[in-house]
């Protein structure tokens, strides 16, 4: 078992804390909140051991699992790091984009493992059609959420959209080469409501549109590819596949077949993946106890969870320019 403290103990951080505690994978020492008053409710309330020095909670474990405010990422990574200690992060990996290159350069200086917290990588719809996302060319996601004062902080594409985004980049391996983007601020100082539009090198395109003032709540991703097309809804835990082959020479009854203007018949027919109940929090922290131990690439690297932030950030950079090349 993995020695581990939490950096954190606010909403989420008392999530990562309960699993944690939980899990056969980690020995849980305690966590870390700046707020000493916060500290002592937690240990109080739910008897994990609170450490009032940061250092000494680093000191004490294996692996530090950074459930802090985004601007304080890359302080918090780097003091883990230096001291030879692997490191969960939170998304989005870090405040800019130059932290974040800068973890990536501590994270081979000493030798540690790193991984980003893009939860809907762990999200069993997901995982049940991931491998059957092959090479897709047309994109389309909506995040919709009801308005929370949590998050606001930061501009809706990375409180949101940058799940979207990790997800998008995991299975179009192409380089983004053009950004198209507008952002609307509407109760918050940053914009509430956004949409982007990629385009990657190898032809693909995505559409994204992230809210968090909706009525009602909204995951879903649409991925078309040659002969199939996949939706993936994120929130309910649910998939549609729907795949094309060449039509039999004869048809049953109940096969759908359509005929283009050249002649061609194809028959359409529907893929039902199982979808296994999971905790993706838990998967996500246990998947990167194996990674450590078994000396695996973690799922999202920091590499990976760096493109993420950098093409976020070209986002908000084209929510004034329209749009920017990648």
């Amino acid at each position: 078992m993995l020695k581990v403290g939490v950096l954190g103990a606010g909403h989420l951080g008392k999530i990562h804390l309960r699993l944690l505690n939980q899990s056969e994978k980690y020995e849980l020492k305690g966590f870390y909140d700046a707020d000493i008053m916060n500290g002592t409710k937690v240990e109080t309330e739910f008897g994990y051991t609170y450490f009032d020095n940061i250092n000494t909670l680093i000191n004490a474990v294996d692996v530090v699992d950074i459930v802090t405010p985004t601007l304080s990422h890359y302080e918090c990574a780097k003091k883990a790091m230096e001291k030879g200690k692997h490191v969960f992060i939170e998304k989005p990996i870090t405040n800019t984009l130059e932290e974040a290159e800068a973890l990536l350069v501590l994270e081979q200086k000493f030798g540690v493992k790193g991984q980003v917290g893009h939860v809907e990588r762990f999200n069993p719809a997901f995982t049940a059609v991931r491998e059957s996302i092959n090479q897709p060319m047309f994109i389309e996601t909506h995040r919709l959420a009801e308005f929370n004062p949590r998050g606001t902080d930061v501009p809706v594409v990375l409180d949101l959209m940058i799940h979207d985004i990790d997800a998008i980049l995991s299975v179009v391996n192409s380089k983004v080469i053009g950004i198209k983007a507008s952002g609307v601020s509407v109760l918050s100082k940053s914009p509430d409501i956004a949409n982007a539009r990629l385009e990657f090198e190898n032809g693909c395109v995505a559409n994204l549109t992230a809210s968090r003032i909706s009525l009602k709540n909204m995951r879903k991703s649409r991925f078309f590819q040659k002969d199939a097309y996949i939706s993936v809804d994120f929130l309910e835990k649910k998939v549609e596949v729907v795949k094309m082959k060449d039509a039999p020479e004869v048809p049953g009854d109940f096969d759908m077949v359509l005929q283009n203007a050249e002649g061609v018949k194809k028959q359409i027919y529907f893929e039902n993946p199982s979808i296994l109940g999971n905790n993706a929090i838990l998967d996500e922290l246990e998947s990167f106890a194996d990674a450590i131990n078994n000396n695996t690439t973690p799922t999202v690297t920091l590499q990976q969870g760096t493109e993420a932030l950098k093409v976020a950030l070209q986002i908000i950079d084209a929510f004034e320019n329209k749009s920017v090349l990648g």
